[in-house]
């Protein structure tokens, strides 16, 4: 299991913040931080609208782009600091300058945002590095994703998808788990899933399901400004998932032994039962199935599983209520 958690925009565009969440990340046993990387003016323009209308000081989302921008060498830092805490760092590109910005910073692959499915133009530009490919499918049509990923299996990338619901939160009805049984027969590619709930639910739901990785935003609290905080994790949230689904893959590699009981013997001498008799009965008395109980422990007469032996025989001496029936009670 590879899980990411997502810092995105959460730093508010404070390069102080985005190193405090590197640091409290890192505790929580996850494997990779991701940002994404905005560069306003090769990825916006004065036209795009908010998606939703949350800042108090952006005009425009353009405006708001333009100040979740780093500059190179604070990126670098960035990285290293995600690689000094054993960490690896992401981050998704939105433009072709994005992209060759994280060429320059070496990164070992590309996660794809849903609303860059079809951006074939940027798609074309990172699978020709060769990377390592995580596609989204938010806003993806599976017609669409088909087409996308047929443009991208031609480069020879490695490529897994992500099922996802593009909605901020997300509740029980929208995360589409049932859908990550759908991409594996469809795409046969390795199948994760990215979260945007806000609890650990679904990302568990999907860990059972077979999603070989996890995606989810990060936050320090639910009320801090910005878009996606009441869609993210806390870091508290974080731990308990993380703990939760490592659990949960190993006991998913390991399969019962079905095929035995023999290593229940003795707790099935202490739990299984034998006949008994539930009221007192007298010699010449015929067994019928009103007579019977099952009582602890196992191996005191006949078994619990053949109390039809039992039935229309005639008994050869009286027995007191709860005796237990062995076979020379019988003529």
């Amino acid at each position: 299991m590879f899980i990411i958690a997502e810092i995105a925009q959460a730093h508010d565009g404070s390069l102080g913040i985005a190193h405090s969440y590197i640091d409290a990340l890192a505790e929580t046993g996850i494997n990779a931080v991701k940002f994404q990387t905005h560069i306003a003016e090769a990825e916006s323009s004065e036209f795009e609208p908010f998606r939703i209308k949350f800042s108090y000081e952006d005009n425009t989302r353009f405006d708001y782009w333009k100040r979740m921008e780093f500059t190179p060498e604070q990126w670098a830092a960035l990285k290293k600091h995600c690689e000094d805490k054993n960490l690896e760092f992401i981050s998704s590109p939105f433009s072709c300058a994005a992209v060759d910005l994280l060429e320059k910073l070496e990164v070992k692959k590309y996660k794809i945002g849903s609303g860059e499915v079809n951006n074939f133009l940027m798609l074309e530009k990172i699978a020709q590095t060769g990377k390592e490919i995580i596609l989204s499918s938010g806003m993806s049509s599976l017609n669409e994703l088909d087409n996308t990923i047929d443009f991208i299996k031609h480069f020879g990338n490695k490529l897994s998808l992500m099922q996802c619901t593009t909605a901020y939160p997300t509740i029980a009805g929208q995360w589409g788990l049932n859908m990550i049984p759908v991409l594996k027969e469809r795409y046969q590619l390795p199948i994760g899933f990215s979260d945007h709930s806000g609890d650990i639910y679904a990302s568990i739901g999907a860990t059972t399901l077979g999603a070989e990785i996890l995606e989810f935003h990060a936050t320090f609290d639910k009320n801090m400004f910005g878009p996606d905080a009441k869609a993210s994790l806390t870091i508290e949230q974080i731990k308990k998932l993380v703990k939760g689904v490592k659990a949960i893959a190993i006991d998913m590699e390991t399969a019962p032994n079905k095929e035995s009981s023999e290593k229940y013997s003795n707790l099935k001498k202490i739990f299984e039962k034998s006949l008994a008799v539930n009221k007192d009965l007298e010699k010449g008395h015929i067994l019928n199935f009103n007579d019977l109980e099952a009582k602890k422990p196992s191996g005191h007469g006949i078994a619990a599983a053949d109390f039809k032996s039992v039935i229309g025989r005639k008994l050869n001496s009286n027995l007191r209520k709860w005796d237990f029936l062995k076979n020379h009670d019988f003529e």
